[in-house]
């Protein structure tokens, strides 16, 4: 039986990445949008005419009979609100990063999924990007010997502030580079190394006429001996590496950014013919400073995070993303903001305390 799935927003969230990732797995169908624009319902009849359009998330609850799964990529204060209704009408629910605008506010939406005994499954997507699925795998095989330190970066030069929600500085929008870009760097340094214990930062508000954070840095210490250094900037003029990972054996640098949200961008979807690959020349380097070779980056896969989803939703596996991920990830930014605030090391909410 295919899943019928409801998407609530279709700006860049819904129309780039969520809409054109469900419609290309087969165990999924996209069967009504939530959006009141007249601009967007008429981009959704364009390219999902088979797409029932609602213009509020009201008419959805009054059917939810109709529907196996609700996506969420509203803005972010509205995560939590419609994700705690979702459920509560007894849908399961796949919510926009970053799940919510705080960790207390994440686990009584973990609460509140026990009780009704439905997941919410947060939308990592870069956890299958080609780079950081290639250094997951160089990690796990032991190319790199003993990983030391993990160096990870979205950098962007832009210097002109967009009008809008993520430039917000009011905290229920968590708006900023740390809760944007920052919940995927994080994400992907737990999900290699587990949670850190001690968090240093450095948060800074750089543009003129900008109120939210948009150049960071994190220092995250992990049990296990590895440190992650991430940075996060829209005031890059140069870009470094997107990955240099360091082991005691080798180590692996990769520079770009994985190609599917471009893809995405310009209308093509997981259903083409080599799509997630990345051409030879942006092959990052394996090795050593006098012995380093051009390693193959793996496929990106962004359909898989819905694959996996489908197979959640049928008692098959356990959910590709987890919301104590997304947790120990707030708790992370939570220490950030404290760290920078303070001028300290802080250790972050640890659970069972």
């Amino acid at each position: 039986m295919t899943l019928r799935v409801a998407l609530i927003g279709y700006g860049t969230g819904g129309a780039v990445f969520h809409a054109p990732l469900i419609s290309s797995v087969p165990e999924l169908r996209l069967a009504a949008v939530v959006t009141g624009n007249p601009e967007r319902q008429a981009a959704v009849r364009k390219r999902h005419p088979d797409a029932r359009i609602l213009d509020s998330p009201d008419r959805l609850w009054g059917s939810t009979g109709e529907y196996d799964l609700v996506v969420v990529t509203a803005p972010n204060r509205q995560h939590v609100p419609l994700a705690r209704t979702a459920l509560t009408s007894g849908l399961p629910v796949v919510v926009d990063k970053p799940v919510a605008a705080t960790a207390a506010d994440a686990r009584s939406l973990a609460a509140l999924s026990a009780v009704r005994g439905l997941p919410v499954i947060p939308f990592h997507n870069r956890r299958w990007d080609g780079d950081f699925r290639t250094v997951a795998r160089l990690a796990a095989g032991g190319s790199l010997g003993t990983i030391q330190r993990f160096e990870s970066r979205f950098e962007r030069w832009r210097p002109t502030i967009k009008p809008g929600w993520k430039e917000s500085a009011d905290p229920r929008d968590a708006g900023g580079i740390l809760f944007d870009l920052g919940s995927h760097l994080v994400d992907q340094a737990i999900a290699l190394f587990g949670r850190p214990s001690r968090v240093y930062a450095e948060i800074e508000v750089r543009r003129p006429g900008a109120v939210a954070a948009d150049d960071v840095f994190l220092a995250l210490a992990h049990p296990n001996g590895v440190r992650s250094h991430l940075w996060m900037s829209a005031t890059a003029a140069q870009l470094g590496p997107r990955f240099r990972v360091l082991g005691d054996r080798a180590a692996y640098t990769v520079h770009g950014m994985d190609g599917q949200e471009d893809a995405l961008r310009a209308g093509r979807t997981p259903r083409e013919e080599d799509w997630g690959r990345m051409p030879p020349e942006t092959y990052g380097l394996l090795g050593t400073v006098d012995d380093a070779r051009p390693e193959p980056t793996e496929p990106g896969t962004y359909q898989d995070f819905y694959a996996g989803v489908a197979r959640t939703l049928r008692g098959e596996a356990p959910p590709p993303v987890t919301l104590a991920d997304a947790i120990a990830g707030l708790d992370v930014i939570e220490a950030a903001l404290r760290s920078a605030r303070e001028g300290t090391i802080v250790a972050p909410h640890a659970p069972g305390h």
